[in-house]
């Protein structure tokens, strides 16, 4: 499956992670990285708000944020129209947000995620489909 553009961006907070994902990603896509320098004392909301502005602007592409927590990376995504960012703990998780929610962004945590584990998260969001039901289309609606 490949769809265009996937966006990748973090903070100084969540660099690492970032650039050992970039490594797993499928060579079939093409990956803009937002953030290809570490730059100490950034701020997420910078980097959050830019990645979740170019998802906006391209539909059909997703996005990968990573900060310590991934939870300030996610409320700053969703502040822009058309982005429907979430954190991701599980395979089951993402594979829901996909599916139920049309999930177009997914945030990781620098801090508390490991690279084969993450490898997992962003493999299920990548091959993740948004179900042609109804009723979850009608919710995705709803989001704005």
């Amino acid at each position: 499956m490949t769809f265009a553009p996937l966006f990748i961006g973090a903070d100084h907070a969540g660099f690492s992670l970032k650039e050992q994902v970039k490594i797993f990603l499928p060579n079939t896509l093409y990956i803009e990285d937002l953030s290809p320098v570490f730059t100490p004392g950034d701020d997420y909301p910078d980097i959050a708000l830019k990645l979740a502005k170019k998802v906006a602007k391209h539909p059909g592409s997703r996005g990968i944020l990573v900060c310590g927590s991934g939870i300030g990376m996610t409320i700053a995504a969703n502040r822009i129209k058309g982005v429907r960012a979430f954190d991701a703990h599980s395979v089951e998780e993402v594979k829901l947000a996909r599916e139920h929610n049309d999930a177009n962004v997914i945030s990781l945590s620098g801090w508390h995620e490991k690279p084969t584990q993450a490898k997992k998260l962003i493999q299920a969001f990548i091959e993740g489909k948004a179900s042609k039901e109804a009723r979850h289309v009608r919710r995705v609606k709803k989001l704005g």
